[in-house]
């Protein structure tokens, strides 16, 4: 069998979608051949099998070549490939579905946002199977979609054991903006400093691009900067995702309060590496060990914070958490991945 998978950026690299070059090594494991169309074309070492193409965003700013380019490669290699594999961008869907309808390949899309809309459902009706790693997905709702392991390869993510890990540290790793509420987690802090417990915060990513991105990030710096928290809070620019173990491993905690309905990766990763993740997703109570799940409030997530930094409540949870990361696991992903593509 032949695949034709669709994506962002290929990039081993890339501080955000570089796991997906992962991905695409499995991919070239289960296939005879790989053919990859991409918005971003970086740096990799791919297999024999795979070839990846291009739209152009690396070299130009054209929506319209990008759009030209989409349209040349799934005509010029249509007999490349028996099946399409669509990650996140339902544009992606909506463009070619029609034309693989009718050449008869099956079309497979991945999206976990909560967010969606009629485009979302028309992309859900072209799609032959809907994956998604969160119940709490606008996806998951549809009768063809298929519940997924979120895919973290655990052979990169593991403690390193040369890194000293840090008593009541706290990371925060991703993009910084306003869907991230990094500022509640800055008052957390700044509470535990009034009341002379001495927890630190880093926060690991680089502003987003949009206008209310920058004007968070000023907000933020000022709030430092006016109470005075510059020896317990800091800002580090993205690592390469390679590089993200190292960071983990030098963590006691990974705090993430992004909204129920998506499945952050961070999550998991922080887990393989043996940091506690604690998280306001509520959506992931019935995956999470109790003690990692809280309301996004000052109240509760200091209480979260102090429940798990007590030594007596780490030896069970690093367990449970262990076994939580196998589960999503980027092994247990292909596997079930393979049987709903090999099936159909």
């Amino acid at each position: 069998m032949k695949l034709l998978v669709i994506t962002q950026t290929v990039d081993k690299k890339d501080s955000v979608l570089g796991f997906f070059h992962g991905w695409l090594l499995e991919f070239s494991k289960k296939f005879e051949k790989v053919s990859v169309i991409c918005l971003y074309e970086g740096e990799h070492n791919l297999p024999e099998n795979v070839f990846v193409y291009s739209l152009g965003k690396e070299s130009s700013k054209s929506k319209l070549k990008y759009l030209t380019n989409f349209f040349y490669y799934i005509w010029k290699y249509r007999k490349d490939y028996d099946m399409v594999f669509v990650h996140m961008n339902q544009e992606y869907v909506l463009l070619g579905g029609l034309f693989w309808k009718i050449l008869g390949k099956k079309i497979f899309f991945w999206r976990n946002h909560s967010y969606g809309n009629i485009l979302t459902r028309l992309s859900v009706a072209l799609s032959t199977k809907v994956f998604c790693t969160s119940a709490s997905s606008f996806t998951a709702k549809f009768k063809k979609t298929v519940i997924m392991p979120a895919g973290i390869d655990t052979s990169l993510f593991h403690p390193v054991m040369d890194i000293v890990r840090v008593k009541h540290s706290i990371c925060m790793v991703g993009r910084i903006s306003p869907v991230k509420h990094i500022f509640e987690a800055i008052l957390v802090v700044n509470y535990f400093v009034k009341n002379g417990e001495q927890f630190s915060l880093t926060v690991i990513g680089d502003v987003g691009q949009k206008i209310e991105d920058k004007k968070y990030m000023d907000m933020l710096m000022s709030y430092v900067s006016k109470n005075s928290l510059q020896s317990h809070i800091k800002f580090e620019k993205a690592v390469l995702h390679q590089d993200l173990p190292k960071i983990y491993s030098s963590y006691e905690i990974c705090l993430n309060l992004t909204d129920s309905g998506s499945f952050d990766k961070t999550i998991i990763e922080a887990a393989s590496v043996g940091t506690f993740p604690i998280v306001s997703n509520q959506s992931l109570s019935f995956l999470l060990p109790d003690g990692c799940v809280t309301e996004r409030n000052l109240d509760s997530i200091v209480l979260a914070i102090r429940k798990i930094s007590q030594p007596q409540n780490q030896l069970d949870l690093r367990e449970k958490l262990t076994e939580f990361a196998k589960s999503q696991s980027l092994d247990a992903l292909m596997e079930k991945l393979s049987v709903c593509l090999e099936s159909i």
